[in-house]
């Protein structure tokens, strides 16, 4: 059952990692629980994109994202 194989994997991981272990499974929980109250309604966005939407970000905040 894959519960078991879940509860093996989770005796295997040490103890200070633990609360990274339950941060991940609590938040994904929680986020699919949204899913079902709050559904998604893919489409176009409605309104216009200003020009600075197209301009490049500046070195510097690239920088931040590598």
């Amino acid at each position: 059952m894959l519960i078991q194989k879940i509860v093996q994997e989770l005796q295997n991981i040490p103890e200070d990692k633990l609360a990274e272990v339950y941060d991940l499974i609590h938040y994904f929980r929680v986020g699919l629980s949204q899913e079902r109250t709050q559904p998604r309604t893919p489409g176009l966005l409605k309104g216009k994109l200003g020009d600075a939407f197209f301009e490049p970000l500046p070195e510097e905040e690239l920088q931040q994202w590598e």
